[in-house]
């Protein structure tokens, strides 16, 4: 094994600033690279941030987010540019977090000549399961809410992978020193803005001063209305359409990230019936972290699950009026009408099944 080299493997969860840590990564790249940090790339044409999911996808197998086949040869491409550099190596994808075990038996023999490090982001519960559903509507899944949280109850399985702390890190950390396995854990609402990447600095060896530019990506939550319309948007569309590229964009990045996002519509919240599970779950998250001994950057005090704030009244994204997502989809549609109209030599059938979609949601 090579002393001169550690390698911190960053594997999730998701909706847990993976975002911001990975642009703040990439932004920095160059300045990081002058101590000897490195958070590898693929140029010229692909970013940091895209090789490394690329990275990930050939990884688990998958073949996603892009025409066919644009993953394949990317994991082993990130490990040999991993096996070019001294130091300290960041790789870093939330979608790594239930990787099945040969995925994970294969990275841990594949970086097997350097010192590996795993890096687990959580995050309390009341705020995870909300942001999770709003996540998978993003990515053109349709389910409502009732759905999700049922499934988060009775299928167990499909939230551990990705969501339970002790079924992740046991999985990643196996075979590992516990003092190799670290949770960096989530700060509270209202906390300073650069406090979960003080901390990422400090499980990484990083000065926060070698990283000076700041991220502007923010994933930003969405209101009741809004996930209801995109979820309705999704459900009107064919999967195999959903998943092209071009229409992709529109709905997730433009639409989800930017257009839809700091209206006034009330936020998806966990409903309250959920709150004495939530607190059995994180009660049993704390135990397995003292007795496994992994090492734990922040607070555990962060992984509780804090009511709703007095004085505010659950909505059920299930049941926002009719009224509300009419207003939504009109301003979606006229986004989207003059995105494909801005375009550059724009495709009148696009333009033409963006306003077919946008009218079967006002319906």
């Amino acid at each position: 094994m090579s002393a001169k080299r550690r390698v911190f493997l960053h594997v999730g969860a998701p909706k847990t600033g993976t975002t911001y840590v990975q642009d703040r990564l990439a932004l920095n790249a160059k300045l990081l690279a002058d101590h000897d940090v490195h958070f590898p790339t693929r140029p010229p044409r692909v970013n940091a941030t895209l090789f490394h999911f690329r990275a990930a996808l050939d990884l688990l197998g998958q073949d996603w987010g892009g025409h066919p086949g644009h993953a394949r040869g990317s994991w082993d491409a990130m490990v040999r540019r991993v096996r070019r550099r001294s130091g300290t190596v960041v790789i870093s994808h939330e979608i790594l977090a239930p990787a099945p075990a040969d995925a994970i038996v294969r990275a841990k023999r594949d970086l097997a000549d350097a010192e590996l490090h795993i890096v687990y982001s959580a995050r309390d519960l009341a705020r995870q399961i909300p942001a999770a559903w709003q996540e998978s509507v993003k990515q053109g899944r349709r389910w409502t809410y009732r759905r999700f949280l049922d499934g988060l109850e009775k299928d167990r399985p499909w939230f551990y992978r990705a969501f339970d702390l002790p079924s992740v890190l046991s999985a990643w950390g196996a075979g590992l020193d516990p003092a190799h396995v670290h949770v960096v854990t989530v700060p509270p609402s209202g906390s300073g803005g650069d406090e979960l990447w003080l901390r990422f600095c400090a499980v990484l060896g990083i000065d926060p001063a070698w990283a000076p530019r700041d991220s502007e990506l923010v994933n930003e939550s969405l209101g009741v209305a809004e996930t209801q319309v995109v979820r309705r948007l999704n459900r009107s569309m064919d999967r195999a359409t959903r998943r092209e590229s071009t229409f992709d964009e529109l709905i997730r990045e433009m639409l989800a990230h930017n257009e839809l996002v700091g209206r006034v519509s009330p936020p998806v919240r966990m409903p309250p019936r959920l709150q004495p599970w939530a607190e059995a779950e994180t009660g049993r998250w704390v135990e397995w972290i003292e007795q496994s001994g992994v090492d734990v950057v922040g607070d555990v005090a962060d992984l509780r699950p804090l009511p709703l704030p007095a004085g505010e009244r659950y909505v059920d994204p299930d049941k926002v009026s009719t009224k509300q997502q009419l207003r939504v989809a009109m301003d979606a549609l006229t986004a989207m009408t003059h995105e494909a109209a801005r375009r550059p030599d724009p495709d009148q059938q696009l333009i033409k099944k963006v306003r077919t979609h946008a009218k079967r949601i006002r319906e």
